[in-house]
């Protein structure tokens, strides 16, 4: 009888752990986080970081489960905002460019010539213009956290080197999917082609293309001087910020708690990255020239006549962005 007791107390304690250790796994939650680029970039070490932070400081009760290479989308980059939006992804650290077809003010960052140096784009997603930006991703059913950096893009060629506009005179250039991208090197007399990353760089080992354009990480990171791409050209011509967002959906699902300790871990990772981004640039750009690639410099009068050859684009852009937005730029860069 003894015996019998003991077995039925053992058996309702073991389902009492049962019990608990369900209700501790049911508490516990992942959440997938695409990136288009993977840890070796500082872009997937953006959303490492984040992981990274979220797991120590929830004890592991809310953990990201980081996808790079754009594999939650079959690779189309920029699909990515879409699948967010419709719930296929909870999260993403994504590019400004990428998302920009399903946001149209996110091409503000992508008018040509711009936004001169990091303190206008520090002004501007700092700023008024940021805010709003921000308030556009989140009327499409995306709750954006924080910011992050791919940086200033450069543009790369096999050609030759490319110092004024008549010098992209024909040359194949491939560029992401997005319109103003189109519209920008047509102004400068280029032959852009769409692609994604995925076939750019087979498209650059076989001479389908001629040239490309991305910020200095990526072509070190890449390795893009080994297909081909033996001139370079810094004109810091557009700038593409990230930004760490979840789907609306999940986020009203967490509680307080979480929200909080989510988007306070995506600003310091976000922060984190954009200083290691920048400080690593002179390095990377050291590392680029000693490999054998010339790199061209522009001077102010360079430089002018490449903002005088796209001054079309913005004529053009400004309404589908939103003149309101850019106006509010204009503000933040000028500190008013």
């Amino acid at each position: 009888m003894n015996s019998s007791r003991h077995l039925t107390r053992l058996a309702a304690a073991l389902a009492g752990v049962a019990v608990v250790s369900l209700s501790l796994s049911a508490q516990a939650r992942e959440l997938s986080v695409s990136t288009v680029l993977s840890d070796a970039f500082p872009w997937g070490q953006a959303a490492e970081k984040w992981a990274e932070l979220v797991a120590e400081r929830s004890d592991g009760e809310l953990t990201l489960r980081v996808y790079p290479n754009s594999q939650l989308v079959n690779g189309d980059q920029t699909r990515e905002f879409s699948a967010m939006r419709s719930g296929l992804i909870d999260a993403a650290v994504g590019s400004t460019i990428n998302w920009s077809p399903q946001v149209p003010e996110l091409n503000l960052f992508s008018l040509p010539f711009f936004m001169a140096d990091l303190d206008a784009v520090d002004a501007v997603t700092g700023g008024a213009a940021g805010e709003m930006v921000f308030d556009a991703i989140e009327s499409r059913g995306v709750v954006p956290l924080a910011w992050g950096e791919n940086g200033f893009r450069q543009l790369s060629n096999s050609s030759g080197p490319i110092d004024e506009p008549a010098d992209l005179d024909g040359l194949k250039i491939r560029v992401v999917g997005s319109p103003l991208f189109q519209d920008t090197f047509t102004a400068l007399g280029a032959n852009p082609t769409q692609m994604s990353w995925a076939d750019a760089k087979p498209a650059l080992t076989t001479g389908a293309v001629d040239g490309q354009e991305n910020p200095l990480s990526v072509f070190d990171v890449a390795r893009i001087d080994q297909v081909g791409q033996e001139y370079l050209t810094l004109w810091n011509y557009m700038n593409d910020p990230l930004v760490f967002a979840v789907n609306q959906q999940v986020w009203d699902s967490l509680s307080e708690e979480e929200r909080t300790l989510l988007r306070d871990a995506a600003e310091e990772a976000g922060a984190w990255e954009i200083e290691m981004t920048r400080e690593e640039e002179p390095e990377r750009l050291a590392a680029i020239k000693e490999r054998g690639v010339t790199v061209t410099e522009l001077d102010e009068t360079q430089h002018q006549a490449f903002v005088a050859a796209t001054e079309s684009v913005h004529d053009e852009w400004m309404p589908r962005i939103g003149s309101e937005i850019v106006e509010a730029a204009r503000a933040d860069m000028q500190g008013e």
